[in-house]
């Protein structure tokens, strides 16, 4: 396929080099420039829609808005093209793009992902997809270039973020909850390496608890995922459940954490530093 990408991060040039691997046609825009192999950079991003199909990688509702929106380039798009975001964005933003797209007659879907960079080096992220049968059969070859599992949420494109904006919140809870379970053994003498060894040993063996454990641990937050993202994504949690008229406690306690770490200058470390509050909190004498 003829594969057009917006957005060349840490995530979009992994994506860009699975598709160039897997055999694709890859053109490619990103604000700042660079370069990746096998794949041709353009100088303007209205030149990316004229393709099979479009991945657009960027940070958050307003980049997207601001690349793709305001800047018109739905209208450039070849006839056929099916839009797949995978950025991180809002519910309701995800449903003004489905209606957007589809009054310009573009295919769209949504199709966050989960996983790291290094996942998404080795093509092994899990996507998350929403969008109409026919648009998402038809990105199928980009979907498992980049992924090792795509998993079909409907058609109703904003489920996908919402399954994904969950995830995020779950993991965020998870890194607060050995956070506190350090605090509570520690202070009985358990080294909280032997304490992370027995939980990934009985009850919590999963990759969340894995990734996370280690960089408590290390103590260094060298970020794989950023706090101010991760912020960033607890306050689309945050605005999800008020369009619910829900009130979530676990995810506001999380959310007020993550917020403690970006202001206190760590929004460029892993979002695992949130632990770092509770941690050094729970070491002080009281």
């Amino acid at each position: 396929m003829d594969i057009g990408i917006l957005g060349l991060g840490a995530m979009g040039t992994a994506m860009a080099k699975n598709l160039a691997a897997a055999g694709h046609q890859v053109r490619a825009w990103n604000r700042s420039g660079g370069a990746v192999e096998g794949v041709t950079l353009l100088d303007d991003p209205r030149d990316v829609f004229d393709a099979d199909a479009v991945l657009t990688m960027l940070a958050d509702d307003a980049a997207v808005r601001s690349v793709v929106l305001d800047a018109g380039l739905l209208a450039s798009a070849r006839p056929g093209l099916v839009h797949v975001v995978s950025s991180t964005i809002s519910l309701a933003f995800a449903a003004e793009l489905a209606v957007v797209h589809a009054q310009a007659g573009i295919g769209f879907v949504s199709a966050p992902v989960l996983g790291r960079p290094d996942v998404a080096a080795r093509g092994e992220l899990n996507v998350l997809a929403a969008g109409a049968p026919a648009a998402i059969d038809r990105v199928q070859p980009v979907l498992q270039a980049i992924g090792a599992r795509v998993w079909p949420l409907g058609e109703h494109p904003p489920a996908a973020n919402a399954a994904k904006i969950a995830c995020n919140m779950m993991i965020a809870m998870a890194i607060e909850a050995m956070a506190e379970a350090v605090v509570l053994t520690e202070a009985s003498g358990v080294p909280h390496e032997r304490f992370f060894e027995l939980m990934l040993g009985t009850l919590f063996d999963s990759r969340p608890y894995r990734t996370y454990s280690a960089t408590i641990a290390a103590g260094t937050y060298t970020p794989g995922f950023k706090a101010r993202l991760g912020l960033k994504d607890l306050r689309l949690a945050s605005e999800a459940a008020g369009a619910s008229s829900r009130t979530l406690p676990m995810l506001e306690a999380a959310r007020h954490r993550m917020a403690q770490a970006v202001q206190a200058g760590w929004g460029e470390q892993d979002w695992s530093a949130m632990a770092r509050f509770t941690i050094e909190d729970g070491r002080q004498p009281s």
